[in-house]
C-alpha cells in the first residue's frame, strides 16, 4: 500500500528554476517560456527567497504599451503602472514572497493558494532558503491514488482500530475515490467520527455509509450522520 502523502515534502518538486533579483525583463520571459512555468522565485545570496515574479507581474508592460492613463486610472492602478516601467526581477517581484515549509500539510498549502489566488508556492526552510516548489497540480496528485490503496488504508488505519472488537463486520469498498462502509456496528455514535477520519485520508473524494446497528435501519451517508450528531449536542 502506498503511504499517504501528509506534507508538502511528499509532493513538491525539488528541482526549481529560479532567478536573481538583477535578472532583466526579457530574460525572465525567456526563462518562463523555456521551462513552461508561470512564476519564478527570486533569490538573493546563497538561495534565500526574497520574492516571486509571476506572469501577472509582467503583463502591465504590455497592458499600458499604447495607453496614456488618465489621473483617475493612475490613482487606481499605481502598482500596475509601477510594474509597467520595471526592468528587473527586483523591481517586478511581489515581496515578501508567499511561501510554505516542507513540513506543512497539503491542506495548509491548498488554503494558502486558494486564499491568496496563487498557482504555486516556493518551499523554504526555517532560514528562508529555497528547497522546492509546490503547485496546484502537485496538491491534486493525491487523487491519483488507486481505489485499492484507499480501501486498504481505510481498513487498516480506521476500521480495524475503531471496530477492533469485530472489524470483519464492517466491509470497505471504494469506487472512484468514494469510500463506502458496509455491514454492522454496535454504536452508531461513532459514525461522525468515522466520517471525519475517512475524509482526512489523502485522496478520498467522499464517504458514504451502509451500516446498521442491531435492530436499526442503515445510514445512507456521512452527512446525515454528522447532522444528527450535531443536532443532539
Amino acid at each position: 500500500m502506498a503511504r499517504t502523502p501528509h506534507s508538502v515534502s511528499d509532493v513538491m518538486t525539488q528541482t526549481v528554476v529560479a532567478i536573481g533579483e538583477d535578472a532583466r525583463f526579457k530574460e525572465i520571459v525567456e526563462t518562463m517560456e523555456q521551462w513552461q512555468v508561470s512564476a519564478l522565485p527570486v533569490l538573493a545570496g546563497e538561495g534565500r527567497v526574497i520574492g516571486v515574479v509571476s506572469e501577472a507581474d509582467l503583463l502591465p508592460k504590455e497592458e499600458f504599451r499604447d495607453e496614456d492613463p488618465g489621473l483617475l486610472q493612475q490613482s487606481q492602478r499605481l502598482e500596475a503602472l509601477r510594474k509597467a516601467g520595471a526592468l528587473t526581477a527586483g523591481e517586478l517581484m511581489s515581496a515578501p514572497a508567499l511561501t510554505v515549509h516542507a513540513g506543512d500539510s497539503l491542506a495548509q498549502a491548498a488554503r494558502t493558494m486558494a486564499h491568496r489566488s496563487v498557482k504555486r508556492l516556493p518551499v523554504v526552510d526555517v532560514h528562508g532558503m529555497l528547497q522546492g516548489i509546490v503547485s496546484r497540480s502537485d496538491l491534486l496528485k493525491v487523487f491519483l491514488r488507486s481505489d485499492e490503496d484507499l480501501a486498504a488504508e481505510v481498513r487498516t488505519e480506521i476500521v480495524d482500530r475503531l471496530f477492533a472488537e469485530n472489524p470483519k463486520e464492517v466491509q470497505v469498498a471504494t469506487t472512484d475515490g468514494v469510500v463506502t462502509l458496509h455491514g454492522r456496528i454496535r454504536d452508531r455514535a461513532l459514525l461522525p467520527v468515522v466520517a471525519r477520519l475517512v475524509r482526512a485520508v489523502e485522496g478520498v473524494v467522499d464517504v458514504t455509509f451502509d451500516l446498521r446497528a442491531d435492530g436499526e435501519p442503515g445510514v445512507d451517508e456521512a452527512e446525515g450522520a454528522e447532522g444528527r450528531a450535531s443536532g443532539t449536542q
